[in-house]
């Protein structure tokens, strides 16, 4: 019998732009969902607060536990005094914000936490389509970039994360004007490749056609985010997601400009690259796929 039987789970993928909620049941199916946008913590966190209660109301069931994916720097070692914690962000009020803690508080229910990208890859390494891969990383390309690198079923850095967004990485030769838009490094890779860094020079991605260059750029510096994490983890599959990922043409210029980039070191064929360089599976909800995998994975060990 399945121990989590008649019991439901919360999570939460808390992004930059906006925190998604959602409710699952015991079998992992997501059966209500809701995205609030991100303001300030005290706005933002009671609005995911009022969702889940809401949503306990209206399945007449509690919420055995919660998952949550946040954007960093998290503190995700569970043996610190802070874990749970967002630490110095460049997300304006955010820093020093103790997620973990404000919803179990709020919600009395035990909370599991990580970083949004590490859920992601957590999710999309479930995925019974991508079972067999075991060394992986994703990349998310949002209000920031992160990325996630798991290999042999651990995740690289712990009990610490990456901060791969803040890599340095070599300028387009159409590029070289732009100051770049991170508080901390100005042309760092999330400096001139996260979607406010596209949007502050080329305008909204969602209104340029597929040949602006501007797509060319911004490929460009994903294609050696890419070619970084390969040659460093020699990886099986990179996911790359994010709100920026939306423009559905960018994955085959990132593709495109790998190959250029690695000059043959590598014996990458066309074919090899767009089965290692890819969409997620679940889209853009793997981040909160994953935390509801956390979630669940939490009311287990606590029945």
């Amino acid at each position: 019998m399945n121990s989590l039987q008649g019991r439901v789970f919360g999570g939460i993928d808390a992004g930059g732009e906006s925190f998604k909620c959602g409710i699952a049941d015991p079998e992992g199916k997501l059966i209500a969902k809701s995205k609030v946008p991100t303001s300030t913590p005290l706005k933002t966190i009671q609005g995911c607060v009022d969702f889940l209660l809401n949503a306990e109301k209206r399945l007449r069931s509690k919420i055995a536990a919660l998952g949550i994916g946040s954007f960093g720097q998290l503190d995700v070692n569970p043996k610190s005094d802070i874990y749970g914690t967002i630490l110095e962000t460049p997300k304006i009020g955010w820093s020093m914000t103790p997620l973990k803690t404000i919803f179990e508080k709020e919600l009395a229910v035990p909370v599991a936490i990580d970083t949004d990208v590490n859920v992601a890859l957590l999710a999309e390494m479930c995925f019974e389509a991508n079972h067999g891969h075991a060394k992986s990383a994703y990349i998310t390309v949002g209000s920031g970039i992160g990325a996630s690198i798991r290999i042999n079923n651990s995740f690289l850095g712990f009990p610490r994360h990456p901060e791969f967004g803040h890599i340095s990485v070599k300028r387009h030769a159409l590029d070289a004007d732009f100051s770049g838009v991170c508080s901390f490094h100005r042309d760092c890779l999330e400096g001139l490749a996260s979607a406010p860094a596209f949007e502050k020079r080329f305008g909204n991605p969602r209104r340029l056609p597929a040949d602006h260059p501007g797509w060319d750029i911004e490929a460009y510096y994903l294609a050696q985010a890419c070619m970084s994490l390969s040659l460093t983890a020699r990886l099986d599959r990179i996911y790359i997601g994010g709100g920026l990922m939306r423009a559905s043409h960018l994955i085959s210029l990132i593709r495109r400009q790998f190959l250029a980039i690695n000059e043959n070191y590598l014996p990458f064929t066309e074919q090899e690259v767009s089965e290692m360089i890819v969409y997620p599976s679940y889209g853009f909800d793997s981040g909160l796929r994953g935390a509801l995998m956390l979630a669940m994975d939490l009311a287990e060990l606590t029945v």
